[in-house]
């Protein structure tokens, strides 16, 4: 709703869309800022900043018509950043698995 624009307190509070999707988030939300999380070692710090004041810096860069609409919005975030959060979990598994039962990848009866 602009810059200096006061924050609802429906629109305030801990947002899992940024904490998940960083970068990404901030682009859609005109939250430049977010983009540091694309440094390393600084992006780890980002996501948490991002999570504690995401939804304050989303409802001051971008107009929105109401609360709710602002409210499902960040909500469409938080669902698409777990998701795709639990297919990289999901993959990550599949991938140790498939690495420790291939012969290939193992030391024994080598020689060293």
């Amino acid at each position: 709703m602009g810059g200096l624009s006061v924050v609802p307190p429906e629109a305030r509070g801990w947002n899992w869309g940024a904490f998940f999707l960083s970068w990404i988030w901030g682009i859609g939300n005109n939250t430049w800022i977010a983009l540091l999380a694309l440094i390393p070692y600084v992006n780890f710090v980002m996501v948490f900043v991002l999570g504690a004041k995401g939804s304050e810096w989303a409802w001051r860069n971008k107009r929105w018509e109401s609360v709710e609409q602002f409210r499902r919005t960040q909500r469409t975030w938080a669902i698409v950043g777990l998701v795709l959060f639990a297919i990289g979990v999901i993959l990550g598994i599949i991938g140790a698995v498939a690495a420790s039962m291939n012969p290939s990848t193992t030391t024994t009866g080598m020689t060293i």
